[in-house]
């Protein structure tokens, strides 16, 4: 039987496939901060009052020899928490574990926050639940050695990682007190816990503000970090999020707070499209700083917190799209007109998981006809005009917006144009469904690129 000749340009064509998959982002256990991330990562910052952090390694993930991998986020003194949880049906241990203990005490009387990294403790029956215990029971003997608090524990428990394995308890137990002893107040001690948390992320995740309520001159201090780079869609994502704060807010108010501010922020990301087992954003007040405390909703200072605290929320959120996995694109979604904030939500939502609308972006096309499609078939919006919708991109340099779609009508686009605004980083995508004043609502997400497949393909190795 005689050999066929390869044909070159199939070989051309393969090559360049193999050539396209070789790595150059910074994978997981490297600890490479990649050049273009760099300037996402605070060199300082100003830190709550009477708050602490610290980290160490444990190994959870057997490949990590070298990087912390357990965090510790502590208060002074107990203190008013709440947090906000995945609404996944296959929830984690520590998920309920920490949902039952914040119920169990009305969020009053929290002390901390511990995650590890390297395993998820999902889907691990009711080992896992032990797991999760052990851990904020662990917790809670670095502030009262020997107590018997009859309520149970005070720590919030978080996990991270691979679905289906076991937390090597006794590992992860014996290094608390060593996450405890770390504890400080730095800045360097805020960004090794930050990055302590991290799986796929490239760079750890950290922000800090100062803000001032209206009832005084007092000022008070925000940080939080978060994680995620992968599975990220809501309700929430593969992402976990501790923002604290030494204002004097009431565990209920502060709940109602964080719940609103998730709307906007954590609830409005998208990277590919999945909802992980694991998410929770939890928060923690301890008032530290003194002045007139907020009891409820309807105090004074109210409005004026939940306003501080959801833009604090957006842009800790907005980090986890700047770190998608293999993404070389910022892609905010703006969609107005509608008849209502749910409809707009959910236009942008679809389309920013639009696997044809990420890749079009990713390949620099143009393709306004994929953010169409994506508009159409949004599920349960009554907003769309057909003949009233526009889709214009938005150039980040301040440039006019580029009309692809006016009033249901094309038109003749200038593709050199399109094709520099899709050069940049950063693109905004406004999609308008009416010719009505209406509801607005803003999602971000990021491409798809060839890197996202390699990175998820070879996760668990």
């Amino acid at each position: 039987m005689a050999l066929t000749r390869p044909n070159p340009r199939f070989l051309t064509r393969t090559n360049r496939i193999f050539t396209s998959q070789i790595r150059t982002y910074a994978a997981p256990g490297e600890g490479t901060i990649p050049p273009a991330k760099k300037k996402y990562v605070p060199t300082s910052g100003t830190y709550p009052l009477g708050f602490k952090a610290g980290s160490a390694h444990v190994g959870v993930k057997p490949s990590n020899t070298r990087f912390d991998d357990l965090a510790l986020i502590a208060s002074d003194t107990p203190c008013a928490g709440a947090a906000v949880f995945t609404t996944n049906k296959f929830q984690a241990a520590p998920v309920t574990v920490s949902r039952d203990m914040l119920k169990r005490r009305k969020g009053d009387g929290i002390r901390a926050v511990v995650v590890n990294s390297g395993c998820a403790n999902a889907v691990t029956g009711r080992g896992g639940v032990e797991d999760a215990i052990a851990m904020g029971q662990e917790t809670d003997k670095c502030f009262a050695p020997g107590s018997n608090d009859q309520e149970g524990s005070r720590s919030i428990v978080m996990s991270t990682g691979v679905i289906g394995q076991r937390l090597p308890i006794q590992k992860i137990a014996s290094k608390i007190p060593t996450a405890y002893a770390n504890l400080g107040d730095t800045h360097d001690h805020w960004l090794a816990t930050a990055r302590a948390i991290c799986t796929t992320d490239t760079f750890p995740k950290l922000l800090s503000r100062t803000f001032r309520l209206p009832s005084s001159e007092q000022e008070y201090r925000v940080a939080g970090m978060t994680k995620g780079a992968g599975m990220i869609h809501p309700n929430m994502a593969t992402l976990l999020g501790i923002i604290c704060t030494d204002a004097p807010i009431a565990a209920h108010p502060l709940h109602q707070a964080l719940t609103s501010a998730i709307t906007k922020s954590f609830n409005s990301i998208s990277i590919d499209g999945d909802t992980s087992t694991n998410d929770t954003v939890a928060m923690l007040a301890n008032g530290a700083a003194g002045g007139a405390p907020i009891t409820s909703t309807s105090a004074p200072d109210f409005p004026a917190f939940q306003t501080v605290l959801t833009e604090f929320a957006i842009d800790l959120a907005k980090l986890v799209i700047r770190d998608g996995e293999g993404a070389t694109k910022f892609v905010t979604i703006r969609i107005t007109n509608a008849a209502s904030y749910t409809d707009a939500h959910r236009v942008a939502s679809t389309i920013a998981r639009s696997p044809l609308v990420k890749t079009a972006l990713y390949g620099k096309d143009a393709n306004w006809g994929r953010i169409l499609c994506a508009t159409g078939y949004a599920e349960g919006v009554d907003s769309v005009v057909p003949e009233e919708t526009s889709v214009s991109f938005l150039p980040t340099d301040g440039s006019p917006e580029l009309k692809l779609l006016v009033r249901g009508e094309p038109e003749q686009v200038d593709e050199q144009r399109a094709a520099s605004i899709l050069e940049h980083e950063n693109l905004e995508i406004v999609v308008r469904l009416s010719e009505r004043e209406g509801a607005e609502a803003v999602f971000w997400t990021c491409d798809f690129s060839h890197e996202y497949v390699t990175i998820n393909g070879d996760y668990r190795t």
